[in-house]
């Protein structure tokens, strides 16, 4: 087995998935260097479970996505896609399960994470690699960073949630073009079209990642879950639905620990302690 949470493998071969938790910060890193980190099934399956668990997990309070290697993630794994596809006999509706399944389930794991995701882009962020940071709550991305729509490219359309995702994050035109062309959409464009947080050199990733991390880490983990929610839903509903949905967080967070020491705090005019919870 080449994908395991917390670096454990049970074979002599790389792990391809790497996670560890320490201060509050899980930080699930891509493994896979030598193929650009392009996502295979059980790689998929790995960070699904992976963010379904820091979901429900108290002890984590940001994630941060990170990859080994010159990029980011290439997209997945079409060599490996290929020979599936070579080897199995199309059945109806089967290929649609596995995409729902698979690269759509990958996307939906971050999004509806209760925690708040870093993405961490350097080099390449094509197809699934892209999706992964434009369903990120928070993206660092080096001056080399560059993010690609190469579907179309390879006569294929659009999955894992691209064309759900993109046109919300930089609009209808921008995104037609990134996806009818397959071109390259630099750094320094992705923050212009506020796709990006910050854009940094290299050598200053770490210090900003780590700040990020550490921020979210020490704040009101469920405040920013339910803010999260309340965000990634309100493009898809109208104005009824939204306001009725902000009370019904407002009143959950009221009995909240840290909604009692946010306020608390404020009166005393002392540093907040949120435990978040």
């Amino acid at each position: 087995m080449t994908v395991a949470p917390n670096g454990v493998a049970n074979s002599d071969e790389v792990v391809s998935v790497l996670s560890e938790t320490r201060d509050g910060v899980l930080r699930i890193t891509l493994n896979r260097p030598d193929a650009a980190n392009a996502i295979r099934p059980e790689d998929r399956d790995a960070l699904i479970e992976l963010f379904s668990s820091a979901s429900a997990d108290p002890a984590v309070r940001v994630v941060v996505l990170a990859a080994n290697g010159k990029q980011f993630c290439a997209g997945a794994d079409v060599r490996r896609l290929s020979g599936d596809r070579a080897t199995k006999a199309k059945v109806v509706m089967d290929p649609m399960r596995r995409i729902m399944g698979g690269a759509q389930a990958l996307v939906a794991s971050i999004l509806d994470c209760d925690k708040p995701v870093i993405c961490v882009v350097h080099g390449a962020a094509a197809g699934i690699g892209a999706h992964m940071a434009y369903a990120s709550d928070l993206v660092v991305a080096t001056e080399q960073a560059y993010f690609a729509e190469s579907f179309v490219k390879r006569g294929l359309v659009v999955d894992g949630g691209g064309a759900y995702l993109l046109p919300r994050r930089i609009g209808m035109q921008k995104a037609k073009e990134m996806a009818f062309f397959g071109e390259k959409l630099t750094a320094a464009e992705a923050f212009d079209l506020g796709l990006v947080n910050r854009v940094v050199a290299p050598g200053e990733l770490d210090d900003q990642v780590e700040e990020f991390a550490t921020r979210l880490a020490t704040a009101a983990t469920s405040a920013i879950g339910l803010t999260k929610r309340l965000f990634n839903e309100s493009l898809d509903v109208d104005r009824n639905r939204s306001f009725v949905t902000e009370a019904m967080a407002q009143e959950i967070q009221s009995y909240s620990h840290d909604s009692k020491e946010g306020v608390q705090a404020f009166v005393e005019k002392r540093p907040t302690e949120f435990l978040g919870r």
